[in-house]
């Protein structure tokens, strides 16, 4: 490493220049690894730029994989100037709703300045008729993905039979399968606002704009909360019982690709530390019945069909009005499903590269992080002479350690400061709050809720949760999933409309607030908190 960049930085895009962590981190929260940079990474830039296209937003000619996010000192960005031509194109959209969406009233944001180019009212065409096919909720295509991606971690070989290079080529052949699911994944996920957006709109017309999340609580096949499910249905064995063995071994081929991190093939998931899942499962074991997800599910479904019968009531004698709910409401239900089946789909994937990665870095006794500080186009000079590479992975996995240490800027605009020029984590302080203090974020899941903060950094480590708390955390993503089943509300640091912390929370019926900037400094561990799900608020009633 440089002393201004990371190996596996991106060269900025003098066509789309602005690129923000917003989001990102729920993706890749810490530094990708060099060896899932330049293979895996590499395959959903490919399936992003192939989902700008398939959606409408851009022409082949207008944009390439390395153009769709950025990686500077190890950390995702999402390309923010990208996903204003977006809003740009899109029928009813603008730069301007889509700079809220990532920025916020960020000062640092730089203005949006169209050109020439940005308006194509042959995109806009192509988006709008993509738009009308999202209402229609069809997304049949995401069970052939899920069967496909099934039958492959049921064909898994014995990796220990494989040769060094079968192993290689094992993992490289499941590239373009991950390009393909990640195209559908974003185009999913760009789906996913577009049904709630409608329902939001009938509902602050209608003098109540908190209705529309009660709409989409509770709307069930959410393919993220079924491990949570599962692990809670083991909770209530004994786990020293045949039955437990037998049901977690079940569990973790299910569901062993899940974890922290788990887009970075260099994490550890369920399947790689069961002691990941036993931990949480442990943390189920103090809740009493009335914790189980499946009937918390059930009183936020209950309470969803009442809402939506109120709203067919009063939209009765407008046919016009009613067709956009119940065409809202569709897509609104379909996509959000879909949006974390879609995920789950390619995360099984991916975990098929890991576990071929891992068994070469096991055979040839290389730590973990060393091997995974190669280069895609290393791997065959590693295997014919790994002593060769010795030093060179000593030296960049003690850079990558660096990494975790810089606090990546929020926004790049057209060139990224040195290495040597990012502060470090920690530096900026952010003042905790007194008693009294509110602070905002984005509604999530309503209801309010007030309880003792448990401010959680790693789902890992998760013990201290208690039952009844509310759970503060960084980010959330399936790994921390399950900690909603002990929690009284969840409150994250980052996260949007369609993050996977909202979708849950709102399957499971918790207040939930998210993009509270900080929340996980600000709060104190202890302190009693109200958690406003509707209004997007948290409220520091007392310290402890």
């Amino acid at each position: 490493m440089s002393a201004d960049r990371w190996i596996t930085d991106y060269t900025v895009s003098s066509r789309y220049p602005v690129y923000t962590r917003a989001n990102a981190g729920e993706v890749l929260p810490d530094p990708a690894c060099p060896l899932g940079v330049t293979t895996v990474w590499k395959a959903t830039n490919e399936g992003w730029r192939d989902a700008q296209i398939s959606v409408g937003t851009c022409e082949p000619h207008e944009i390439d994989p390395e153009e769709v996010t950025g990686m500077f000192g190890g950390y995702l960005y999402i390309n923010a100037s990208l996903a204003r031509i977006f809003g740009v194109r899109g029928p009813d959209l603008s730069a301007e709703i889509i700079d809220f969406t990532y920025f916020g009233d960020h000062p640092d944001a730089p203005p949006y300045v169209a050109e020439d180019w940005h308006d194509s009212p042959d995109n806009t065409a192509k988006m709008g008729a993509w738009m009308q096919h999202v209402l229609t909720g069809d997304l049949d295509v995401l069970i052939d993905d899920q069967n496909e991606a099934n039958r492959l971690r049921a064909a898994r070989p014995d990796l220990t039979r494989l040769t060094d290079f079968e192993l290689v080529e094992r993992a490289r052949s499941l590239l373009p399968m991950v390009r393909r699911l990640f195209e559908r994944h974003l185009t999913v996920t760009a789906g996913a606002s577009i049904g709630p957006g409608i329902l939001a709109a009938i509902a602050e017309a209608m003098g109540d704009p908190s209705i529309a999340l009660h709409l989409i609580t509770g709307v069930g096949d959410v393919d993220s909360a079924l491990p949570s499910r599962a692990m809670w249905q083991l909770s209530r064995l004994d786990a020293d019982s045949p039955e437990f063995e037998a049901g977690f071994d079940s569990f973790l081929f299910e569901y062993g690709s899940r974890g922290p991190n788990e887009w970075d093939i260099i994490s550890d998931v369920w399947e790689t530390k069961p002691e990941l899942a036993l931990s949480l499962i442990g943390v189920m074991r103090k809740q009493g019945a009335d914790g189980d997800p499946a009937a918390r599910s059930a009183v936020a479904a209950t309470e969803r069909l009442a809402v939506t019968a109120q709203i067919r009531d009063a939209l009765a004698g407008d046919a016009e009005a009613l067709a956009q709910f119940e065409a809202g409401l569709v897509s609104a239900h379909s996509y959000l499903a879909g949006r974390e089946r879609a995920k789950t789909n390619i995360i099984k994937v991916i975990n098929e590269v890991r576990v071929a990665f891992r068994e070469l870095a096991r055979r040839h006794a290389v730590g973990v992080t060393e091997f995974h500080m190669l280069l895609d186009d290393e791997l065959e000079a590693f295997l014919n002479s790994p002593d060769d590479f010795h030093t060179r992975l000593t030296r960049r996995s003690v850079e990558y350690g660096a990494l975790f240490d810089l606090e990546p800027p929020f926004i790049i605009n057209g060139s990224v400061p040195s290495l040597t020029e990012w502060l470090e984590k920690g530096e900026t302080a952010i003042a905790v709050s007194k008693a009294g203090d509110v602070l905002r974020g984005v509604p999530g899941c309503p209801g309010v809720v007030t309880g003792r903060a448990r401010v959680i950094l790693d789902p890992s480590d998760p013990m201290a949760l208690e039952p009844g708390e509310i759970l503060i955390a960084p980010f959330t993503d399936p790994a921390w999933t399950p900690l909603f089943v002990p929690a009284a509300g969840v409150v994250v640091n980052v996260g949007a409309q369609v993050s996977h912390a909202i979708i849950v929370s709102r399957e499971l019926g918790i207040p939930c607030v998210v993009s509270v900037t900080g929340a996980t400094e600000a709060i104190p561990d202890g302190a009693t908190v109200t958690v406003d799900g509707g209004a997007g608020t948290v409220t520091v009633l007392r310290h402890e």
